[in-house]
């Protein structure tokens, strides 16, 4: 019998993934429109091997690590940030949606374990995610919030070397957590590497203006 369950995930989940990569583009003032086919085709390729790692091989807390990787290099490659930049901007946009999807969740919801048993909660939790994040940065990029820099002036220094050590341990760490689905240690931990990273950005940001 035909099973629905791939197809509502490859929906939902690029709702969810389409949804951050809104997010960073608004968010760092890029146009979103320009580069969205070709993010279209390359979330839709990471939810099918991020259905394989979680359904086929039981390796669902490698599919973050695997996403972030690849919306690095999706920003470096194609819409031309700087690599700094790339990074910066996924690790903050995905930490930002992480918090916003963890309100979301108890507020909803409740807990984890009430979209763990629930498929249809699951997918009701992306959209919300989706709408909300859709919402609130399409505002703020209407009103001209976010992050400019000039690419020119982003170099590597000894302070760039330690972001980078503590973005490696910002991935393996994020690893153990999806692992252990400890949801209020994951909000502390998304919490203070969103602060951190947009900190980062807004004294990046003033040293290029």
């Amino acid at each position: 019998m035909l099973s629905w369950e791939p197809v509502g995930f490859m929906f939902f989940s690029t709702i969810e993934t389409f949804s951050i990569y809104y997010l960073i583009m608004c968010l760092f003032r890029f146009k979103w429109q320009r580069y969205a086919w070709h993010a279209l085709f390359v979330i839709l390729l990471n939810n099918l091997q991020s259905y394989l790692l979680r359904n086929e091989l039981d390796m669902a807390n490698v599919a973050p690590l695997i996403l972030i990787i690849i919306f690095i290099l999706f920003f470096a490659a194609v819409v031309r940030m700087p690599i700094l930049l790339s990074v910066i901007a996924t690790i903050s946009g995905y930490v930002i949606f992480a918090v916003i999807q963890t309100l979301i969740l108890f507020v909803v919801f409740g807990s984890l374990s009430a979209i763990e048993t629930s498929a249809v909660k699951g997918y009701l939790l992306q959209t919300l995610s989706g709408i909300v994040v859709y919402s609130v940065f399409w505002y703020a990029y209407r009103k001209g919030k976010g992050f400019t820099f000039d690419m020119d002036k982003l170099r590597f220094r000894l302070e760039d070397i330690v972001l980078a050590v503590l973005i490696i341990g910002f991935l393996l760490g994020i690893s153990i957590l999806l692992y252990f689905k400890d949801i209020w240690l994951n909000a502390v931990f998304f919490l203070a590497m969103s602060s951190f990273m947009l900190y980062y950005a807004t004294k990046k940001e003033k040293e290029d203006a």
